[in-house]
């Protein structure tokens, strides 16, 4: 009988329950005791779930409270002394790692400032892990036995579970040397590290583990030869210790035959490789399943929405059965089921028609099951026929055809893609108009959300208001912004958002093509969930879907607002793409929805206009080659599609955030001011990158996902620092992000201080 398996499981909760603990948690309003109670129940709650839809193999230590990286960190005690001379619980000591902590002391606790490690995205997906900082000080021990427990809490509940663990060469890749050991390799650390694993893999096998899932994601990366080297160095080390669970080596998100080498051979009890995102791979890395070794076929997709294709995925695992046997293969889901929503049966308002095209979490379970059973020759002819009608129909679908979009993606030219003269020509142009002075300032777009500002969107998407009442609402709430930024004199103003529930959702329910969901909540970070949209069929934009709001702001005030867009880049991977057509396709559609936007905005009157990328680099293909060279043309093009129609005068500027970036790729887009995240990175060689960069450019001065308030003084010495090496006169600035999830206290504290520093320099350097 061929086994199913599923990678890992959403830990957020069906109904976000994680979401409103942690949050209750950092806010006082529970106890720690509360908060583990409230992830003992989301665990159990999985475990069961997966049971009773028929998954033989169930992963456990996929949950988190935060990010399964910065568990490990904390596991392998990879916890920079600026955390660890506080002396917190390990699980204040984690959360101060992912988002800071900034406290004032009391007669119980002492002060606490420390800010957050670096964060950025998860290879090509919209998940963010908190990036491993070694030095040379780091001592590798455990603190606790994280795996052991959980897997002891399903034991608990009779469910054997295969416990999860990120692999040991990954951990370590993926990681950086701490600013004061930059000289630090942190791959020569393996040595050191390796007799942890074997230590946790022998509490896991004494607690009756059978089989373990080690993740090595970064196989499907260009990885050099030490890397590469480092996995024989890893698997036969941990395979001649006696006494450990079979290792299940699993990658995904790509192929990994470029690295094949590296792990062919290996003492492992099997490999997992995802063959949605590559199928391709399949013969070569089937090759290396030695006699005693499974192949688990990653074949139901972990990172899309789309209702899986039974026949074509039965064919697939069958040829993995002609070459190894029934007993050999295991099919499962590509990558953890991390990067979707938990459940389609909580979705009461999705059109029937779409619902019946879409699988989420708990589908996923039935559809991994229901193929394993059917190349095991049971009989599921009915739920074969099933899902044959639906794959059948989605194919015949009116709802997705839209002639007169396809017609004006084929006309696209160079010339719409070109702005009408280069920066070296604008810049003056719209210096006259603007007369800024030098280090304007300005932030990137959102102000806080509050809680009234939920409260009057519910109110008005239940029709308990009018749309004249959520109109002035939205007004007073944008005057609000306008106001407060003008008393710390900003330069250049936002309306501040209000009325937007996500940078992408906001639009996507505006231009025909989309589809919504009301409970798809996914994990970007830590407590941050995404409701992506769905692309269910050609796209364009039936009207106007912003400019309202942007005359508003500007007729209240004489300074300059930016009109605020999402560019489409990020509207595309900030959604669930369809998987019919390619994504440069998708891509130009929305450019060209984005284009009418952008030409509307300035024909009200709207001279600065905002069009934000963050997604640019997750969009990125993972290895070096002809589809990564392809898609940095594309994806610059299909940006200046959407902004090359203003006059030269009209200043476009773009946004990016959390990503490793290359200058190449933003240079590539001509904006005329960027913004980038910076205050995780703030370091000399990042901003010697962008010092040949021709445009204007403001680095990211303070973290948007802490609490924490930077003062005057920490602002002052991180521009000091930056201007050692970037142009004074090139050098805008402004925090790392928006300012959504912030409250209205830090937030003005903040700003205050960043004008305050801006101000500073103004006056040094025009002296």
């Amino acid at each position: 009988m061929v086994k199913s398996a599923v990678l890992g499981f959403p830990r957020i909760g069906p109904n976000r329950e994680l979401k409103k603990a942690t949050e209750a948690y950092w806010n006082g309003k529970i106890s720690v005791d509360e908060l583990f109670k409230v992830g003992k129940e989301i665990r159990a709650a999985n475990w069961k779930l997966q049971r009773d839809a028929g998954v033989d193999i169930i992963a456990s230590n996929d949950f988190s409270f935060y990010d399964q990286i910065l568990d490990l960190e904390v596991l392998f005690n990879v916890i920079p002394e600026r955390y660890a001379k506080y002396d917190l619980p390990l699980i204040d000591t984690l959360f101060a790692m992912g988002r800071g902590l900034q406290r004032k002391a009391t007669e119980t606790e002492k002060a606490v400032d420390v800010t957050a490690l670096e964060m950025v995205k998860w290879f090509d997906s919209n998940y963010h892990y908190v990036r491993p900082t070694f030095s040379h000080s780091t001592t590798f021990k455990l603190n606790g036995q994280k795996p052991v427990d959980e897997f002891l809490e399903a034991k608990e509940l009779g469910i054997q579970t295969r416990p999860v663990l990120v692999g040991p060469v990954s951990f370590l890749h993926l990681g950086k040397a701490d600013k004061d050991s930059l000289d630090l390799d942190p791959l020569s650390l393996l040595d050191k590290l390796l007799p942890l694993y074997v230590e946790i893999l022998k509490k896991l096998a004494a607690a009756g583990a059978v089989d373990v899932q080690i993740d090595e994601p970064v196989l499907v990366l260009d990885l050099p030869q030490n890397v590469q080297d480092a996995f024989k160095t890893a698997y036969t080390k941990l395979g001649q210790e006696a006494g450990l669970p079979n290792i299940i080596l699993t990658s995904y998100f790509g192929t990994v035959v470029p690295n094949l080498e590296a792990i062919k051979g290996l003492p492992v009890g099997g490999y997992h490789f995802d063959f949605v995102r590559a199928p391709e791979q399949f013969e070569q890395a089937a090759s290396i399943i030695g006699d005693n070794q499974t192949l688990s076929v990653g074949i139901v997709d972990g990172r899309n929405i789309w209702k899986n294709n039974f026949a074509k995925s039965s064919e697939f695992v069958n040829k993995a059965i002609a070459k190894l046997g029934q007993d050999r293969v295991v099919v499962a889901t590509s990558s953890s089921l991390l990067h979707t929503p938990v459940d389609l049966e909580n979705e009461k308002n999705l059109d029937a028609e779409l619902k019946n095209y879409f699988s989420f979490a708990t589908q996923k379970l039935t559809e991994v099951v229901t193929i394993a059973k059917n190349v095991s020759g049971e009989d599921v002819s009915a739920a074969l026929a099933a899902n044959a009608e639906a794959i059948k129909a989605r194919t015949n679908s009116s709802l997705i055809n839209d002639p007169a979009v396809q017609a004006r993606v084929a006309s696209i030219d160079k010339k719409m893609s070109t702005r009408a003269a280069p920066f070296a020509t604008r810049l003056p142009l719209q210096q006259k108009r603007f007369n800024f002075p030098l280090f304007p300032t300005t932030t990137i777009g959102s102000f806080p959300q509050t809680k009234d500002i939920r409260i009057n969107r519910n109110k008005f998407a239940k029709g308990a208001i009018t749309a004249e009442e959520y109109e002035k609402f939205i007004e007073s709430e944008i005057e609000k912004v306008i106001r407060f930024q003008e008393e710390i004199d900003l330069d250049v103003l936002v309306h501040g958002e209000p009325e937007r529930n996500d940078m992408v959702q906001y639009f996507g329910e505006q231009i025909k093509g989309y589809a919504f969901t009301t409970n798809g909540w996914v994990q970007s970070y830590g407590s941050r969930y995404v409701r992506p949209p769905i692309i269910v069929g050609d796209l364009s934009r039936p009207k106007a879907m912003s400019v309202k709001e942007s005359v508003y702001a500007q007729s209240i005030t004489k300074k300059a607002v930016k009109g605020m867009l999402t560019g489409p880049i990020t509207c595309l991977r900030w959604s669930f793409p369809r998987d019919d057509i390619d994504q440069k396709t998708q891509a130009f559609q929305l450019a060209l929805a984005l284009r009418d936007e952008v030409n509307d905005l300035e024909v009200a009157g709207i001279k600065i206009i905002q069009v934000d990328e963050p997604a640019l680099r997750e969009g990125l293909p993972l290895r070096e080659g002809t589809e990564r060279a392809a898609y940095t043309v594309w994806a610059a093009e299909a940006f200046r599609i959407a902004t090359s129609g203003v006059a030269n005068d009209t200043q476009i500027h773009s946004h990016f955030c959390y990503s490793d970036l290359d200058p190449k790729h933003i240079k590539a887009l001509d904006a005329d001011v960027v913004s980038i995240e910076f205050s995780k990175k703030d370091d000399a060689n990042y901003i010697a990158e962008f010092r040949d960069y021709p445009n204007h450019l403001g680095f990211g001065l303070f973290d948007i996902h802490s609490p924490r308030v930077p003062s005057l003084e920490e602002f002052t010495a991180k521009i000091e620092n930056i201007l050692k090496t970037y142009p004074a006169e090139k050098f805008w600035v402004n925090p790392d992000c928006g300012l959504k999830t912030r409250g209205w206290e830090e937030t003005r504290e903040s700003l205050t201080n960043m004008v305050a520093a801006a101000k500073h320099f103004r006056t040094k350097y025009q002296k």
